[in-house]
């Protein structure tokens, strides 16, 4: 989307600016915890997890699995409404996804390497595009004017990040923004979703965290999950496989099952707002469609 033209800019408060070509040096424990993500990085690879292939024979699945996986991950959610971390449970919903664009932006900590803001910048683009050819809907990667905010933040970054979404977000609430800045360590990344207040099944605005102390593959898969869930994929399910919606860190990317998940998603067949009973019949005729099986 081509900047707007404005003759006189308006001036910006300071402190609010997105973060330039200036690099902060890391702090000690910023370094440490991208040490310990390094060796994280490297157990799971060792293991032959975070596969990139997107599943093979390996991992066979049906139009039985992939209806009960869609019901499982667009239906529930595994998030606190409030605060935006996994609760270590689920709570059933309704299906839920965003009824206008989505204009997805991406902002760096100060702490971030320049080449890191290049090659993630490309990586939120890239896959902006792949979102919305898979699903059909508009998505694409902005410039200004974002409703779907990507942040790419170190430790050090927690301030700024809050400073710019107390612009970026009016009404954030508190335990939101404490999470900028209190992160426990096992949460890799994390996204959360707001509503319209008028449709409560309709996204319009998403802001999601990704460590910036991460290996290039953690970051990215990160990205891959997170954008993937703010468009309504909003909960993790262990039988789903091959997926990035599984807590074992098997994938690491968008895997072929995930894409027909999506593009379930934004099927215009289902409507907001229905529960998984009322959807079930619909999804299945989708999920038999999707493999090209009869009806």
């Amino acid at each position: 989307m081509p900047p707007k033209s404005s003759p006189v800019p308006p001036s910006r408060p300071a402190g609010l600016a997105p973060a330039g070509d200036q690099v902060t040096p890391r702090s000690a424990a910023s370094a440490d915890l991208a040490r310990y993500y390094a060796a994280v990085q490297n157990d799971l690879l060792t293991r032959g997890l975070l596969r990139t292939d997107g599943g093979g024979p390996d991992t066979p699945y049906d139009a039985e699995d992939l209806e009960r996986n869609f019901i499982n991950i667009a239906f529930y959610n595994e998030y606190d409404s409030g605060a935006g971390l996994p609760t270590g449970g689920r709570s059933q919903g309704f299906l839920s996804r965003w009824p206008g664009s989505v204009r997805v932006g991406v902002e760096f900590g100060p702490s971030v390497p320049l080449e890191q803001r290049a090659k993630d910048k490309g990586a939120v683009e890239n896959y902006a595009d792949r979102l919305g050819r898979l699903t059909g809907h508009q998505i694409s990667a902005v410039s200004r004017g974002a409703n779907f905010h990507v942040f790419v933040a170190g430790l050090d970054d927690g301030p700024f990040v809050q400073e710019r979404l107390r612009r970026l977000v009016p009404g954030i609430r508190a335990e939101q923004l404490d999470l900028f800045v209190n992160l426990p360590r096992d949460i890799y990344c994390f996204v959360f979703a707001a509503a319209d207040p008028d449709r409560p099944y309709g996204y319009m605005r998403a802001v999601a965290l990704i460590r910036a102390e991460h290996p290039d593959l953690v970051r990215l898969s990160c990205v891959h999950e997170e954008m993937a869930q703010g468009l309504g994929l909003a909960n993790d399910s262990p039988a789903a496989r091959p997926s990035i919606f599984n807590d074992d860190d098997e994938f690491a990317l968008l895997t072929d099952q995930d894409e027909k998940l999506l593009s379930m998603l934004y099927d215009p067949r289902l409507t907001p707002g229905t529960s998984a009973e009322e959807a079930r019949p619909v999804i299945r005729i989708i999920a038999r469609e999707k493999l090209g099986l009869s009806l």
